[in-house]
């Protein structure tokens, strides 16, 4: 597979990438320097934003900040016009599944309305530009363990969920209607050390560290019979890119194939740290969600006929990756 770039004679090419302190956005970030771009990335607040993750990846100095707030049509507007962009990455909004029960609203707006203001901006330039948006294997909700490819039907069962399909569909119809060229890649779980602690799984994965070091705290979870598809962070955004590389914009399942339990992404953590997970687990029905999906299972192989993309780090290696990296 061929993934080097051919920059222009007009210079480097321009990537904008909204949401570029969170943990796709700045793996993204540093993957696009690396291949000679000049990247853009958007906050709300650009300049009292810390970009924790940026600085961790070494590559906060080396980015050009725009403050613009998703659901603000003029703020996208001049957001669009500062950086002019050839690409554009969409990942903002609000990302955890658990937190969009709580506060629907603020969810439904920044995904439903950022991508609604990008893709309106982007028909009102006065180039061609690519857009990337970041959608969501959750919005299959449950396929009764079937693997999901493209064509298989959404049934969203989170608000989160709910926003993600509604932002595919506006995708969808202004590449239909306007010839945009903009796609979606519908990532499935994909996990790093950069993920806050408010997901489970970094939440699973500090808690052991806490506990093989001494605490005698009990980690607390919900539902662990539930089966997810983890992959490994840093490898997905490289299909986010190639999906801009190619002719014609696409959709694409992006997933590593492989599903396993909460159960066993737990055991395979307090493995690591040579503990019996049933000696510092209790089960909370508090954090049971009001829906959850049973069994999150993707088929990939379209990214991997059309671009030679395939997931690495699979299953429980995510999780040796994980504990290893903290």
């Amino acid at each position: 597979m061929n993934q080097s770039i051919y920059l222009t004679d007009a210079g480097k090419r321009v990537a904008l990438i909204c949401g570029v302190s969170g943990q796709d956005g700045s793996y993204l970030a540093k993957l696009l320097l690396d291949k000679g771009y000049e990247v853009f990335g958007t906050s709300r607040d650009a300049q009292g934003a810390s970009f924790g993750n940026l600085k961790k990846l070494g590559i906060a100095d080396r980015i050009q900040y725009v403050s613009m707030v998703p659901e603000d049509f003029r703020s996208v507007l001049m957001a669009l016009r500062k950086s002019n962009p050839d690409e554009i990455y969409y990942l903002a909004g609000q990302s955890s599944v658990g937190l969009s029960f709580e506060q629907p609203a603020e969810t439904i707006q920044s995904i439903t309305m950022g991508t609604l203001n990008i893709l309106e901006g982007c028909r009102m330039m006065d180039k061609k530009i690519k857009i990337y948006h970041a959608g969501s294997g959750e919005c299959f909700g449950d396929t009764k363990g079937e693997p999901a490819i493209e064509s298989t039907p959404f049934y969203p069962m989170s608000p989160y969920a709910v926003a993600k399909t509604s932002a595919y569909w506006l995708v969808n119809n202004y590449r239909d209607a306007y010839g945009l060229f903009a796609c979606t890649g519908i990532l499935f779980n994909h996990e790093s050390p950069l993920r806050p602690e408010r997901f489970v799984t970094q939440k699973i994965i500090h808690s052991v560290k806490r506990i093989s070091e001494g605490s005698q705290d009990k980690l607390s979870l919900g539902r662990l019979d539930i089966s997810r598809d983890w992959g490994w962070a840093p490898e997905y955004v490289e299909a986010m890119w190639l999906m801009l590389q190619q002719e014609k914009p696409q959709d694409f399942v992006i997933a590593t194939g492989t599903t396993i339990t909460l159960e066993d992404f737990v055991k395979a953590a307090f493995d690591q740290a040579g503990l019996n997970w049933k000696d510092h687990v209790v089960q909370d029905p508090s954090l049971f969600r009001p829906t959850d999906l049973a069994i999150g299972r993707a088929d990939p192989s379209k990214a991997l006929k059309e671009f030679g993309w395939k997931a690495s780090t699979t299953g429980i290696n995510v999780v040796k990756k994980m504990y290893q990296s903290i």
